[in-house]
C-alpha cells in the first residue's frame, strides 16, 4: 500500500506538476518578447532572469533572435572589463551592438552581477521596443550629485599581498602547502608594467609500518615585465628574473629576455579575436644544486623563442591555441616545441564539443641532476624526470534538449541545470 502511495505521489509531481508550477508569463505579449541567449560561462543566470523578465530566455543560441556574447579580460588594475556583444537575429537581423563595462577588482559578487544586468538591460532596449513588451518598459534616469575630477594618488600603480596555507592529514600521513606571493602592476594605453615576488613550500610525511617518509620541496622568486606600445599591431618588452627550485635542481636562475611581438589583428579587438607572433632572446645565468647529467654545476646558456597564438572568441564558441619552439644556441639539439589548445564549440541546437589538450617534445632538460631521483622523490613528484615528451588531453560532449525557452527561476533543492544532458568525458 505504501509502495503504491509513493508511485501515485511521484506521478502527481511529474505530471500534475505541469499544472501547479505553471509559468504566469504566457501572456500574448510575453509570447511577442524578443527570445534571447545569454552567452556567458559565468554569469548568475538565475539572477539575470529575475532582473530582467521582459524577454524570453532560451537555451540555445539557433533559437534566438537576440544573441548577447559576454566576454571579459583582465584591467591594469587587477579589476574586470567585460564586453557585451548584441548580434541581432531573425526579425533583428542587422540590428547589433557592443557595450562594455568595468568592475574594480574589490568589486564584490553582488557588484559584479548588478553591474552586468543594468548594462544588459540598456543593451536590449533597442529589442524590446519593436515588440509589445514596450508598453511594460519605462526607463529612469538617476542623475549623480555631482561630477568631480578623479584624481589617482597612485598613478595607476596597483599592488597585492597574497598568502595561503593548506594542510591535511590522518594517522599515517599528512601534507602541508605553503604558498605567497607579492605583486606591483602598472598598465596605461602605452605601458605594461608587471612585477611580482613569491615562495612555495610543500611537504609530505607517511609512515607505513615501520618506514617512515619525508619529502619536501620549495621555491622561490622574482619576475618582472615591461611592455611598451607600439601602436595598434606591435609593442616589444623585456622580462627578467630570479628563481630557485629544488625540483628543477636550481639553486640560482637569473635571465633577460627582450622580446617583440605583432598582432595580425588590431590589439583593440583583443576581446573577440587574436593572431600574436612574438619572437625573443634569453640570456641566463644558472648555478645547481646538484651536478647535471652533463657535468655542470653552474652555465651561461643563450636561447631563443618563437610563440604564436590564436584566439577566437565567437558566437560560435571560443578557441586558443599557441605553438611555441624554443632552442638554446650553444647545442641547437637542445630544443622544446609545444602545442596547446582549448576549443568550445556549439556545432548545432543543443550539441557542444571541448576539448583541451597539449603535448611537448622535449629535449632541453639542461637542470637534470647526475644522481638521478629516489623511488620517493619519484612517487611524489618531488623532482623533475628525463623524459622527451609530455601531453595531457580531455574531450567531453554534452546534448541539450526540449524545451527552448528558460525563463523559470526556482531555487528549491538548490540550482539544477536546465532540461536534460548528456555528457561522455
Amino acid at each position: 500500500m505504501l509502495r503504491q502511495g509513493c508511485v501515485g505521489l511521484i506521478f502527481l509531481l511529474l505530471w500534475g506538476g505541469r499544472s501547479l508550477f505553471a509559468s504566469p508569463q504566457d501572456t500574448s505579449q510575453m509570447a511577442a518578447a524578443p527570445r534571447v541567449f545569454i552567452d556567458c560561462s559565468s554569469c548568475d543566470m538565475d539572477y539575470v532572469r529575475q532582473q530582467v523578465p521582459y524577454v524570453n530566455y532560451v537555451r540555445d543560441r539557433f533559437d534566438a533572435q537576440v544573441h548577447v556574447l559576454i566576454t571579459s579580460q583582465r584591467t591594469g588594475s587587477g579589476g574586470t572589463e567585460y564586453t557585451l556583444v548584441f548580434l541581432g537575429r531573425e526579425a533583428f537581423a542587422g540590428r547589433n551592438d557592443t557595450l562594455r563595462i568595468a568592475v574594480t577588482s574589490t568589486a564584490t559578487e553582488e557588484e559584479v552581477r548588478s553591474a552586468l544586468v543594468r548594462t544588459l538591460k540598456i543593451g536590449l532596449v533597442p529589442y524590446v521596443a519593436r515588440t509589445p513588451v514596450r508598453d511594460m518598459i519605462s526607463v529612469q534616469y538617476v542623475p549623480q550629485a555631482s561630477t568631480e575630477q578623479v584624481t589617482d594618488r597612485w598613478k595607476n600603480w596597483v599592488f597585492r599581498l597574497s598568502l595561503n596555507a593548506f594542510g591535511n592529514g590522518e594517522k599515517s600521513s599528512r601534507a602541508l602547502n605553503l604558498y605567497g606571493t607579492f605583486s606591483a602592476s602598472r598598465v596605461t594605453p602605452i605601458w605594461k608594467i608587471r612585477m611580482s615576488l613569491h615562495g612555495t613550500y610543500t611537504e609530505n610525511r607517511f609512515e607505513y609500518g615501520d618506514t617512515r617518509i619525508f619529502s619536501y620541496t620549495r621555491g622561490r622568486g622574482f619576475d618582472a615585465l615591461v611592455v611598451r606600445s607600439l601602436g595598434e599591431h606591435w609593442s616589444a618588452g623585456v622580462r627578467a628574473g630570479y628563481s630557485s627550485s629544488t625540483y628543477s635542481n636550481l639553486a640560482k636562475q637569473v635571465y633577460l629576455s627582450p622580446a617583440l611581438e605583432f598582432d595580425i589583428f588590431p590589439y583593440s579587438q583583443s576581446t573577440h579575436r587574436e593572431l600574436t607572433i612574438r619572437y625573443g632572446i634569453r640570456a641566463e645565468q644558472v648555478r645547481y644544486l646538484e651536478e647535471t647529467i652533463f657535468d655542470r654545476t653552474s652555465e651561461q646558456p643563450w636561447s631563443h623563442s618563437l610563440a604564436i597564438t590564436l584566439t577566437f572568441k565567437q558566437p560560435w564558441g571560443s578557441t586558443e591555441t599557441t605553438l611555441r619552439t624554443s632552442q638554446y644556441w650553444h647545442d641547437l639539439s637542445k630544443n622544446r616545441a609545444e602545442l596547446w589548445n582549448a576549443l568550445n564549440v556549439r556545432l548545432f541546437g543543443g550539441f557542444n564539443l571541448y576539448i583541451v589538450g597539449s603535448f611537448s617534445r622535449i629535449h632541453d632538460q639542461l637542470s637534470l641532476p647526475k644522481r638521478g631521483a629516489t623511488k620517493e622523490e619519484v612517487l611524489l613528484q618531488r623532482r623533475q624526470l628525463a623524459t622527451n615528451y609530455s601531453y595531457f588531453a580531455s574531450v567531453g560532449i554534452s546534448y541539450t534538449f526540449g524545451s527552448i525557452y528558460s525563463n523559470v527561476v526556482n531555487p528549491r533543492f538548490g540550482s539544477e541545470s536546465q532540461g536534460v544532458q548528456i555528457i561522455i568525458q
